[in-house]
């Protein structure tokens, strides 16, 4: 479980398999190399053509069903990946620098060091526009809190039975806030992900208030005038890692002006 994401730049891959598509056979071969792996553990030689597993989905309906999956059939599938691959080097949406770099995820459970990490990325009250930009933020989300809470309980999205919490004086953010404004705001455009990377420190905001106003409509120039700022440390784990590479795709989606497409 995790929540996917797409830079929505559109590209020759897109255009032949569409986002689904891709999505489908990537996730596919890494689930299909991973029960062949796990057989070949085990001192399991049969081909891939004799390796079945179950699998289970979500319905339109919110029914699970249940469909018995052979390997080598996956493996093929992803096959047609193979001939796509070239466009990806040097695409300007390429995150990761491999194939398909415009696609990853953030997988479940969020750690509580994630979490952490999220929050003390906020403006403090002594950077006051970016402050003041994120109190008016913050009067717009809260509205999942009760969903998040019983999601919690469950163990799958969150590893901390309680949200992280930060005080700002007059108001407070929790970590159940940034999980709304980050994943469950839709997909995000280019002009609410400036907004997000200003408030968790993914680009400058020493800014005077004119050009922070002005980073929402995508400058041209964007990526160069703004770089990113958030760096991988030895001492990040898993969800760190992969929330910095997440907010990494939205500077380059940001930059692009396109959309970042989000599946939770």
């Amino acid at each position: 479980m995790a929540v996917d994401y797409v830079i929505d730049y559109q590209c020759i891959p897109k255009q032949k398999l569409g986002v689904a598509g891709i999505l489908e056979r990537l996730k596919g071969r890494a689930r299909a190399e991973a029960v062949i792996a796990a057989y070949r553990e085990q001192g399991d030689t049969r081909p891939a053509s004799q390796i079945g597993f179950e699998f289970t989905q979500s319905t339109p309906a919110g029914e699970q069903e249940t469909k018995v999956l052979i390997a080598q059939d996956i493996l093929d599938a992803a096959e047609e990946l193979t001939p796509l691959e070239d466009h990806c080097y040097g695409c300007p949406a390429n995150n990761t620098g491999q194939a398909f770099g415009c696609m990853a995820q953030v997988e479940y459970p969020l750690s509580k060091q994630g979490e952490d990490w999220l929050l003390k990325q906020l403006p403090p009250n002594r950077e006051p526009l970016a402050w003041l930009l994120l109190r008016q933020a913050m009067t717009h989300v809260g509205k999942q809190e009760e969903t998040l809470q019983a999601l919690r309980a469950t163990g799958r999205l969150f590893e901390a039975e309680t949200a992280s919490e930060r005080l700002f004086g007059e108001f407070k953010v929790t970590s159940d806030n940034l999980f709304e404004m980050l994943f469950l705001s839709g997909h995000l455009r280019p002009s609410y992900a400036a907004m997000l990377l200003v408030f968790l420190n993914a680009i400058p905001r020493d800014l005077e208030a004119d050009e922070i106003m002005h980073l929402s409509d995508s400058p041209e120039d964007a990526l160069e005038r703004y770089p990113f700022l958030l760096k991988t440390e030895p001492d990040d784990d898993r969800t760190v890692v992969q929330l910095k590479r997440f907010l990494r795709s939205l500077w380059l989606a940001w930059g692009l002006n396109v959309r970042m497409l989000l599946d939770v």
